[in-house]
């Protein structure tokens, strides 16, 4: 199945291909799950929770991170976890503080709610539902979007 993404700026066909799929257990602040490489990401709906958790998945060499949480109002809502200003720095990235995730690069603070609503600014990059597929038990987010966000996560320094 052929698919049209855009992402920083950058549109290309892409063939969505493998995949791995990811649960939640237990609900811990920060969680970070196993690395998985080259695959598309699926998350299983029923695991998250409103403690977000972080999927890792290196793509050809690159780690990027993408982050899901349930929001507020019960929806589940899944983004980069890049702040879309201070992802050069390489250590624009995200952990769960109490209520909030907060960039380790220049603070700012966003609530669950605020995940996946708008694209620019100093907010995690979005996943929108144009590039995700979602089924009433999982979200999959295909390898070739991962390999798409590569530049954001070129300088990353996840401590």
């Amino acid at each position: 199945m052929k698919r049209r993404y855009t992402f920083a700026g950058l549109a290309a066909v892409m063939l969505v291909t493998g995949s791995a799929v990811f649960a939640q257990s237990g609900g811990r602040l920060n969680e970070v799950k196993p690395v998985i490489a080259d695959r598309d990401l699926v998350i299983l709906i029923a695991e998250v929770t409103e403690n977000a958790v972080f999927y890792p998945v290196d793509i050809e060499g690159t780690r990027i991170e993408v982050l899901a949480v349930k929001a507020p109002d019960g929806s589940i809502r899944t983004a980069f976890n890049s702040c879309q200003v201070c992802y050069a720095s390489g250590r624009g990235y995200y952990k769960q503080q109490g209520t909030v995730l907060v960039c380790q690069n220049c603070g700012n603070r966003f609530r669950m709610g605020q995940v996946e609503v708008r694209a620019g600014g100093c907010n995690p990059v979005p996943i929108f539902k144009n590039y995700k597929t979602v089924t009433d038990t999982a979200i999959t987010i295909p390898r070739d979007l991962l390999k798409e966000a590569k530049v954001i996560f070129a300088s990353w320094k996840r401590g």
